[in-house]
């Protein structure tokens, strides 16, 4: 696929016009855009594009949904969705629906040469920072939903560098009742014992307590 037919859709007009002049000066073939997701899909059927670049929130039908129907009805564009959006649920639709591609638009210009050149051999891609987040945050989330709320609060106190005795008065709680939180939560985490092992623990995974 030396220089596949592409179409862009974003329901945001200066967006939808900067990609396609990037993509225009890069010598990309670009055969279509569209402002809704409805326009979008028909004219993947009419035209059938190599590639789809969706933007995900659209009028009349998401990115998502066209993906949906490209599948269902095994149309062989790739698409690739191109969105603000961080959720996991949307990272798991991507891959549900046989989405090619996933790019942040904060990270768009930058990645999507390389997105498309991955693509066109077959190859997914995904922007390397949510890709990143979310494998980390599936391998985590088994553990994190162990938590009660209280511990999962008191570890984002520690998170914080807190002492036990400053989460007992945040809290209005005993010290003995934090320490046994925290004996609580190195069990149910399977964090070993050496000092500063929960603290670590709690830094590294601060976001996905966030969530």
């Amino acid at each position: 696929m030396l220089n596949p037919s592409i179409l862009i859709a974003d329901d945001h007009p200066l967006l939808l016009k900067g990609l396609e002049e990037f993509l225009k000066e890069k010598k990309y073939n670009i055969i279509a855009t569209c402002m809704d997701g409805l326009s979008a899909y028909n004219a993947i059927v009419k035209e059938k594009p190599d590639i789809a670049i969706l933007d995900i929130e659209m009028p009349n039908m998401t990115g998502i949904d066209i993906a949906k129907n490209c599948k269902r009805h095994q149309i062989d564009t790739r698409v690739i969705l191109n969105t603000l959006h961080k959720e996991k649920k949307i990272f798991e639709d991507a891959i549900k629906y046989n989405i090619h591609g996933y790019l942040l638009k904060e990270f768009a210009l930058s990645e999507i040469e390389a997105c498309i050149r991955s693509v066109c051999e077959g190859t997914p891609y995904f922007s390397e920072k949510i890709y990143k987040r979310f494998i980390h945050s599936s391998e985590q989330e088994p553990n994190i939903q162990k938590l009660t709320s209280s511990e999962i609060k008191i570890l984002k106190y520690i998170a914080d560098e807190m002492t036990s005795t400053e989460i007992a008065e945040v809290l209005s709680i005993s010290v003995r009742t934090v320490e046994k939180h925290r004996a609580n939560i190195i069990k149910k985490l399977d964090i070993d014992q050496k000092p500063n092992s929960l603290l670590i623990w709690s830094q590294k995974n601060k976001d996905s307590l966030s969530r």
